[in-house]
């Protein structure tokens, strides 16, 4: 197994595999409303079996290059997590997304975890496209699409029906030559 450091403060990126569904669980427990807000992934965790359901889910996208699923652990404890929500080397796209204990905000710990996942799809992968959508309401998410250098390409109206409201949800994406300018800038 690997972990990718993520800076001086002690988090680590590791891949978020189903022999973590324990302590993926209780990280949905500790985080459920927060994370919840605007993403369905703790309704969809609420015990082990849907734990491990989904963990696996993601390792079987791994296995057919499609997606993954990394977690973000600070001092031991998995407090977060970024994903390749799809990825797609034959039409060169994939989106990536995010989620995070109410308790690590502000750290910078997601724009730094995209930015390994932007680097590596980029870099290794061939990705063309990197997008990012987010709930139109959701500012911390849509701030790490700005701090990250993507452009806003539009809102999709009323596409996300979520805990019963319709949520318009935003699309932005960077290509491969700007991410390059940008890191060549020193971002």
């Amino acid at each position: 197994m690997f972990a990718i450091s993520l800076g001086d403060d002690g988090a680590e990126l590791r891949p978020l595999e189903p022999w973590h569904a324990g302590e993926f669980l209780a990280h949905m427990d500790r985080g459920r409303e927060y994370i919840g807000r605007f993403v369905s992934m703790p309704d969809r965790v609420t015990d082990l079996a849907s734990a491990t359901s989904l963990l696996q889910l993601y390792a079987d996208k791994a296995a057919a290059d499609t997606g993954r699923f990394y977690g973000i652990w600070s001092d031991g404890v998995l407090i977060g997590g970024v994903l390749f929500r799809t990825f797609d080397v034959t039409f060169g796209t994939c989106e990536v997304g995010c989620w995070l204990e109410e308790s690590a905000v502000g750290r910078g710990l997601i724009t730094r975890a995209i930015r390994v996942l932007i680097d590596w799809a980029v870099d290794q992968r061939g990705i063309h496209r990197v997008e990012w959508i987010a709930a139109a309401g959701n500012a911390p998410s849509i701030k790490v699409a700005e701090r990250l250098g993507m452009v806003r390409e539009g809102v999709q109206r009323e596409s996300y029906p979520y805990r019963g409201v319709r949520h318009d949800m935003e699309v932005w994406s960077v290509l491969a030559p700007e991410w390059r300018r940008q890191r060549e800038a020193g971002r």
